[in-house]
């Protein structure tokens, strides 16, 4: 059976911090801190929800995430530049390393597919607009079981629709906590450590491999 490789979308293949140059416009420079918190505050409502059991889709998570953040940061956004901003998330760019990541495996017999907490919808037209949808024979979402990573139902879920098998699944990303749970799963993960400024968590189950580039993938991965 060949490789079968899951990669992570949101700040692994796609630059969520694209978003600043939107933000600059709307609250000047606390645009960085904003879209840091913004992101931070995102990922944590997936958390709470996957905790609770009361899936909502990672729209809802990002839309109320930015609602959080302008209010705790003082920002009185309209609602016309929320849209503007939560539209701005399917024409984000890609990281400049990884057309070429994608382009060395293509020819590599792997299986390459697109592994969100988005929905498949909206992962397919980010894909299409940073040109890279062409390179996944697809995208598997977590709606499809409403949950959210790193729950162990998210990664069977990801190994089953990929038609793979513990043995030969890789997760791809650049999110601690994504690593850590497809680890504890069972599947091997390479972190793409994004900024030399971001620590691993110090936990037993540790990443495989750990990137600074995807440019290093083709590699480390057998």
């Amino acid at each position: 059976m060949n490789i079968t490789l899951g990669f992570d979308v949101y700040g692994t293949l796609i630059d969520t911090h694209g978003v600043i140059l939107q933000l600059e416009k709307m609250i000047g420079d606390d645009a960085p801190g904003f879209s840091q918190a913004w992101r931070e505050k995102q990922l944590e409502y997936t958390f709470r929800r996957g905790l609770m059991g009361r899936y909502q889709d990672f729209s809802v998570c990002t839309r109320q995430a930015l609602e959080h953040t302008a209010d705790t940061r003082n920002h009185d956004l309209s609602e016309q530049q929320k849209q503007t901003l939560l539209a701005a998330y399917s024409t984000l760019p890609v990281f400049a390393d990884v057309v070429e990541c994608l382009d060395s495996l293509k020819d590599t017999g792997m299986s390459l597919y697109a592994f969100s907490n988005g929905q498949a919808e909206a992962v397919n037209t980010a894909l299409t607009n940073a040109g890279i949808r062409g390179y996944f024979e697809g995208v598997i979402s977590v709606d499809s079981i409403g949950t959210f990573k790193p729950d162990p139902a998210v990664y069977e879920h990801f190994v089953n629709a990929a038609n793979s098998d513990i043995d030969h699944a890789w997760l791809v990303s650049s999110n601690g906590f994504d690593v850590i749970g497809a680890i504890a799963y069972g599947i091997r993960a390479a972190w793409v450590q994004r900024s030399g400024s971001v620590v691993y968590d110090p936990w037993e189950f540790t990443p495989t491999v750990t990137l600074s580039t995807l440019a290093d993938l083709c590699e480390v991965v057998s």
